[in-house]
């Protein structure tokens, strides 16, 4: 049933869409949403932003790395700096990206452009999607004039719901992305970006998968909230 309705709500998004790249997303993801999680297409993404509010704050990165039948592509892995208007502020100390970096960044507009591309078909993989959906759901707003929908699996969400089998309370920090990896044994990266983090990311899914499913088959909607 909500394999259903997910088809449904994305072909009538597509059939209302007046942009035609987004509406070639929603039309391209149809066909995907039935298969097995192993054999969809997934594209782990991060975003590093000069700040938490999707209405003033912008977009400084992108990274994105493939999962092709539950492996990792990292040899396909893409990192974008994105310019900005202003300067980067104080939130440099977070994310290391400084002014002089983004002399050569591309347009919010080509950066769009460039995300629905590489991602079309693919469901996307975030830890703590909502945050970054917000952002490319802002930004694609203000560059097409469209809304978009994304189908997105939250690693996050996923060990929030792991976890509360297990504990009434979850300590603060215990959600981090590093925490959810420790947990599984994934390694500590020392270097920090956008790409490194999706990387991340993409790790700690198919780690989750793995526990979770042992040798039984998921299906999409088993790690959808």
């Amino acid at each position: 049933m909500r394999n259903l309705y997910l088809k449904t709500r994305l072909q009538l998004n597509a059939l209302l869409c007046k942009d035609v790249v987004i509406s070639d997303y929603n039309r391209a993801l149809v066909p995907q949403i039935s298969k097995p999680l192993s054999q969809l297409p997934l594209m782990a993404v991060d975003l590093e932003m000069t700040g938490l509010d999707p209405q003033f704050d912008q977009i400084l990165s992108i990274g994105l790395i493939p999962i092709h039948n539950g492996l990792l592509q990292v040899a396909k892995s893409q990192h974008l700096l994105v310019s900005i208007d202003g300067s980067v502020g104080d939130s440099a100390i977070i994310h290391g990206i400084l002014d002089n970096q983004l002399a050569k960044a591309v347009s919010a507009k080509q950066a769009m452009a460039w995300f629905l591309e590489q991602t079309k078909g693919h469901v996307l993989v975030a830890h703590h999607a909502p945050l970054d959906l917000c952002f490319l759901k802002a930004e694609i707003q203000r560059c097409y004039g469209q809304t978009i929908q994304f189908v997105a699996i939250d690693t996050m969400a996923v060990e929030k719901k792991r976890l509360l089998r297990q504990h009434d309370v979850i300590k603060e920090g215990t959600l981090r992305l590093d925490a959810c990896r420790r947990r599984y044994g994934l390694p500590v990266y020392a270097a920090h970006n956008a790409a490194v983090d999706a990387l991340a990311c993409g790790e700690l899914l198919l780690a989750q998968m793995a526990g979770i499913a042992g040798n039984d088959e998921l299906s999409l909607f088993d790690l959808l909230g």
